[in-house]
C-alpha cells in the first residue's frame, strides 16, 4: 500500500546529445497522443485504470509510437485526469474533457533503468537511450542521498522537457519504518487549523494569511467559468493557459505554507502536526472546490516534508474544535463570537478564533495518545511560550521565546465538556 512507504523525488538534469534530444522529443509528443487518445475514448463511459487500459490500449497502441509498457501508462495517465474532472464536477462544477499539452512522460521501472555509473537508460518511440545525469560537482547533492542508498528504490518518475533542457523528476521510495508507521512515543505536537481567512494557524500562534491565496481563486473561478460557458476553441485554449498559471500560483503558495509550517515544527522542536480531518472541512469552513483542494495539497505537502524531518503528520476529528474554549473546555456556540474572535462565556478567556481551534486540534491529539497502548501519555502541546499537558501541566520554552496570557497554566478540570 503507498501510505506504507515514505517518497521523494530527485531532479536532475540529462545529459543529450542531439539524436537522443530527437528521440526524447518524439517519445514526449507520442505520449501526449496516447494520453489523449485514450481520454477521448474513455470520456464518458470510464474512468478507472482497470476500465481504460482494456479499453484504450489497443488504439494507443495501433495509433501511436509507445510501446507497450508506455501504451499501458499512458492508459492509466487518461483514468487519472478524468478521476479529476470527475471530482470537479461532483462539487457542482462544470468541467471540459481533459487535454495532455505539458511537455512530460512518466517512466517506471520497465521502461526506466538507473545504472550505478550515474547514467540513465530510458526507452524512446523507437529504441532505448542512454544519457549521463548532470549531477552536482559535489559529493554531498541532495540527490546522491537516495541514489547511492541501498534503502531506496526507483519507482515512476517524470521526463520533462523545459526551455530547451531535459530533467528527470527521479522517484524514489522506501518502507515506513515502525516509528514511522505508528504514532511518535511522548512527543511534543503542533496543532494546525486550517481556513480560508488564515489559511493556516499554528498552536505557537503563528500565522499565514489565506487573504490573497481566496482572493485569487475566486477570481480564477470566475474566469474558468466563463470561459468553459463560451465553449469554443479559442476559450478552450485560454482555459489551458489559465489553468496552468492558476496551478503554478497555488503551489506556490502552497509550497511557502507547507515550509513555515515544518519550520515552525522544527523550531519548537515537535515529533507530531496535527491537522484536523479534512473530510468535512468544506462543510465546516465553507471552502469552494478550489479550497479544499488547496488544503488537501497543504496537508500532503506538510507531510512530505515533515517526514524528512523525522516528524509525524496525523489527523484529528474535528468536532467542536471551533467552538470549544481551549483553556477550561467548555464547548458552546456563543463562544464563537465572529469569525475571528472567539470569547469563552464560562471562563472569559478571549483569543483569535482559528489560533483557539489550533490549540484544541494538538490538544485532541494528545488526549487520543493517552488512551493508546503505546503510550505512556507523556505527550504535551507545542505553544508559544512553552508546552502543556492535559492535566495542566506548563514548562516554560527556554528565554527567547515570548509568553501570551492563552498561553498560561490552568488548573486541571476533572471533566471538562466537550
Amino acid at each position: 500500500m503507498a501510505d506504507d512507504y515514505v517518497r521523494r523525488t530527485a531532479i536532475t538534469r540529462l545529459s543529450v546529445d542531439g539524436e537522443q534530444r530527437e528521440l526524447l522529443e518524439e517519445t514526449i509528443s507520442e505520449w501526449k497522443r496516447g494520453c489523449q487518445l485514450a481520454t477521448d475514448i474513455a470520456w464518458g463511459r470510464c474512468n478507472a485504470k482497470s476500465d481504460v487500459q482494456p479499453l484504450a490500449y489497443d488504439d494507443v497502441r495501433e495509433h501511436t509510437g509507445l510501446g507497450s509498457q508506455h501504451a499501458i501508462l499512458a492508459t492509466h495517465q487518461a483514468a487519472e485526469a478524468i478521476t479529476g474532472c470527475l471530482e470537479h464536477r461532483s462539487n457542482g462544477k462544470k468541467v471540459s474533457k481533459p487535454t495532455f499539452t505539458a511537455p512530460t512522460v512518466t517512466y517506471d521501472t520497465r521502461t526506466m533503468t538507473l545504472f550505478d555509473d550515474d547514467t540513465v537508460s530510458l526507452t524512446t518511440t523507437e529504441s532505448r537511450v542512454r544519457c549521463p545525469l548532470a549531477l552536482p560537482d559535489a559529493d554531498d547533492g541532495y540527490q546522491r542521498q537516495y541514489l547511492d542508498s541501498d534503502e531506496w528504490s526507483v519507482t515512476e518518475s517524470t521526463l520533462t522537457a523545459r526551455d530547451g533542457d531535459y530533467f528527470l523528476h527521479i522517484g524514489f521510495r522506501r518502507p515506513k519504518t515502525d516509528t514511522e508507521r505508528n504514532t511518535a512515543e511522548d512527543g511534543t505536537v503542533l496543532g494546525v487549523d486550517l481556513g480560508m481567512e488564515n489559511l493556516a494557524v499554528t498552536s505557537t500562534a503563528s500565522f499565514v494569511s489565506g487573504r490573497e491565496l481566496t482572493h485569487n481563486l475566486r477570481e480564477f473561478e470566475t474566469v474558468r467559468a466563463g470561459l468553459q460557458q463560451t465553449g469554443t476553441r479559442s476559450a478552450h485554449r485560454t482555459l489551458e493557459q489559465s489553468s496552468g498559471r492558476e496551478l503554478r500560483y497555488i503551489r506556490d503558495v502552497l509550497h511557502r505554507a507547507s515550509n513555515a509550517i515544518v519550520n515552525e515544527a522544527l523550531r519548537y522542536e515537535c515529533d507530531v502536526i496535527a491537522f484536523e480531518d479534512l473530510t468535512h472541512i468544506r462543510d465546516r469552513t465553507g471552502a469552494s472546490w478550489g479550497h479544499k483542494w488547496a488544503f488537501r495539497t497543504l496537508s500532503e505537502q506538510v507531510e512530505y516534508k515533515a517526514e524528512a524531518e523525522g516528524i509525524a503528520v496525523k489527523q484529528v476529528g474535528s468536532a467542536y474544535t471551533s467552538k470549544r474554549c481551549a483553556e477550561c473546555g467548555f464547548t458552546a456556540n456563543e463562544n464563537r463570537l465572529t469569525r475571528d474572535d472567539f470569547r469563552c462565556v464560562k471562563c472569559g478567556a478571549e483569543a483569535n478564533a482559528d489560533y483557539n481551534a489550533a490549540k484544541n486540534i494538538g490538544m485532541r491529539y494528545v488526549r487520543r495518545g493517552q488512551q493508546s497502548s503505546r503510550r505512556t501519555g507523556n505527550s504535551q502541546l507545542a505553544l508559544k511560550s512553552g508546552t502543556v499537558t492535559p492535566s495542566g501541566g506548563f514548562t516554560a520554552h527556554p528565554e527567547g521565546f515570548e509568553a501570551e496570557f492563552m498561553d498560561k497554566s490552568h488548573p486541571p478540570r476533572a471533566n471538562p465538556p466537550g
